[in-house]
């Protein structure tokens, strides 16, 4: 027996170190940067996060200036680049401005997802049993609703506004984080290091934070990324039915509904939201498949 326990702690000292070594990341970020789409679209969010930090000190305009005898100028117009809303407030302005807020809506709910549904998931992967059963089965209730029927049944209970809004956007998205944590971490409990691990003594707690938290937040994040794109289509989403950020607020989704009236007078000033809704969610939607190929040992 002391020759068996023996053996087993060797093998702890020589197992194979949970987290990634130097090289993995190095190959990582060569792959990463081989990639040109990658790039591309990580160029594009850098440039949307740029103009949201700065917005406000980088629009020509007041956002928030009306006139109602300069409404629905058309794009090219004199002093209104991008043309004007509804209110005659300029819309170029309004766009910057709105980065901000339409980002904020789109990462906010991803990011404490992402923090609560990889809890989640881990513990239900590691612990098991009754643990991973009441965890999972929880979170399947949720997991059974399309994403959209449960964000407007979350934010028509709630109510209206920003907060309400992350509130369901945050509940919409911890099921699938969920689910891939535990996923992952399933497939990392099995691996020889973490046996060789437990076999040496080492606590629960020890083994997840050493041993398997180093190779599940990796692919989660990646998920998580992908998770952006249909997190800023529904926060738009609910704007545009009155469920999400109220006026006179800029934000994408919030412009097209204002705008949706002036489809027939002035198509393109009112398709300009849109458009950033779909750059933006295309560029995340290419910057997390890049991300999936550059971390992915096969590649």
């Amino acid at each position: 027996m002391n020759a068996q326990s023996s053996t087993l702690a060797t093998a702890a000292v020589q197992a194979l170190p949970a987290t990634r070594s130097p090289g993995y990341w190095t190959s990582v970020v060569r792959r990463f940067r081989r990639d040109p789409v990658a790039i591309g679209a990580a160029i594009v969010v850098l440039l949307l996060v740029l103009m949201a930090l700065f917005g406000p000190w980088i629009a020509p305009a007041d956002p928030y200036a009306a006139s109602m005898l300069k409404r629905l100028r058309p794009v090219g117009s004199e002093g209104f680049p991008l043309g004007s809303d509804e209110l005659g407030r300029d819309l170029l302005s309004r766009l910057i401005v709105g980065t901000r807020l339409s980002l904020f809506m789109g990462i906010t709910p991803v990011i404490c997802a992402f923090v609560i549904g990889a809890s989640l998931g881990i513990v239900a992967g590691y612990a098991g049993g009754l643990t991973n059963t009441a965890i999972m089965r929880t979170v399947d209730v949720f997991y059974a609703f399309p994403s959209v029927l449960l964000a407007i049944a979350l934010s028509g209970a709630l109510g209206a506004g920003i907060l309400n809004s992350l509130i369901s956007l945050t509940i919409v998205f911890i099921p699938q984080i969920t689910r891939v944590a535990e996923a992952v971490t399933t497939q990392v409990r099995g691996r020889d290091y973490v046996e060789a691990a437990r076999a040496s003594g080492a606590n629960a707690f020890t083994i997840v934070r050493v041993h398997v938290l180093g190779n599940v937040l990796g692919p989660i994040f990646v998920y998580a990324t992908s998770l952006v794109a249909v997190s800023m289509i529904l926060a738009s989403g609910l704007s545009f039915l009155g469920l999400g950020v109220k006026p006179p607020e800029p934000e994408w989704g919030l412009m097209l509904n204002t705008l949706r009236t002036a489809i027939y007078t002035q198509p393109l000033v009112a398709a300009l939201p849109g458009v950033m809704i779909f750059i933006t969610s295309i560029s995340f939607n290419l910057l997390s498949d890049g991300l999936r190929s550059a971390m992915d040992n096969k590649g």
